[in-house]
């Protein structure tokens, strides 16, 4: 009953929030620019409201308020954390008037200090060392210090480069979401499948104004916070080796920007008609709606197959 709670208060809330939300930023002029090179077709997006992922602080808020644990406060930090280093970055995008805010170096170490200071709160609330991952156990905190960085910083910045067609990020996020929680129920973490259920409820609140044609699109603000609920959610039940798999729509769009781009420095040719993948899809001739619908489909069904690989004994 208190998953169902945080969910269910969470939706309301954003579902609720999320057109006096649109119409304070269209007042402050707080809209998103289509970057120069995005296909032609976003060109009419320039101007539509960002930073709607403001909306989203509503879950570790309600996560708090139902179990207020150590461990929500660590993860209410990372993602309150995350989202701030998002609100910074598209502050200064907007007062630069382009597509770019803060420099990858810059919100990459922020990124990285953040989920430092998570992982030292983490630690520290946790008796044991010994943590289980995927079906492996390490006694060394190295090890899972590590692990656990990277999976922070690769599935923030990966569902950041997702965050690139109407509704495609918070369709995308909703399977591994509901994996994450389910994951959480069965090792008793009340403070994770909180969230994770509090989250979901907020994105499903959020995809009513952010589905296509979007009326606000979430900003860095809402996908570094995004993925940080997954990343958080992942480390408290030892499950950060699943991510690339339930994450595995993010995963892509991630590498394909690597490829992209050290194939033309390399070879000075390109590998994908533009990166992330989702525009090599659109200037392949796929309309936007299709290519969204797809990679839902993808990110569940590969959701899925985590599901079942957790549930291995």
């Amino acid at each position: 009953m208190r998953l169902v709670l945080a969910g269910g208060l969470a939706f309301a809330v954003t579902a609720a929030a999320g057109q006096p939300l649109i119409g304070w930023l269209t007042r402050l002029k707080y809209g998103q620019r289509a970057y120069e090179d995005a296909p032609q077709t976003h060109q009419k997006k320039t101007g539509t409201p960002t930073m709607g992922g403001l909306l989203f602080v509503a879950a570790p808020l309600i996560a708090l308020g139902i179990a207020p644990t150590r461990t929500t406060v660590a993860l209410s930090l990372l993602v309150g954390g995350m989202a701030a280093i998002g609100l910074v970055d598209d502050l200064a995008a907007i007062r630069q008037a382009r597509n770019r805010g803060l420099g990858a170096r810059t919100k990459f170490g922020l990124t990285a200090l953040v989920g430092t200071l998570f992982l030292g709160l983490l630690g520290g609330a946790s008796p044991r060392l010994s943590t289980p991952i995927a079906g492996l156990t390490t006694t060394s905190r190295t090890v899972w210090y590590g692990l656990s960085l990277l999976a922070i910083l690769g599935t923030t910045h990966a569902v950041n480069l997702t965050d690139g067609l109407d509704g495609l990020a918070g369709g995308t996020v909703l399977p591994p979401l509901a994996v994450l929680a389910s994951i959480a129920v069965r090792s008793g973490s009340e403070a994770a499948a909180t969230l994770e259920v509090a989250t979901a409820g907020a994105v499903l609140g959020f995809l009513l104004y952010n589905r296509y044609p979007a009326k606000v699109f979430m900003g860095d603000t809402g996908s570094l916070a995004l993925g940080a609920v997954l990343s958080g959610g992942a480390i408290v039940t030892g499950s950060q080796l699943l991510l690339p798999i339930i994450g595995g729509v993010p995963v892509a769009e991630a590498l394909s920007v690597i490829l992209q781009v050290a194939s033309f420095k390399l070879t000075k040719r390109r590998i994908f008609r533009m990166s992330p993948l989702h525009h090599h899809f659109e200037l392949g001739g796929w309309p936007e709606t299709k290519v969204t619908t797809r990679f839902w489909l993808a990110s569940a069904a590969l959701s899925g197959l985590g599901l079942a690989l957790a549930a291995r004994p």
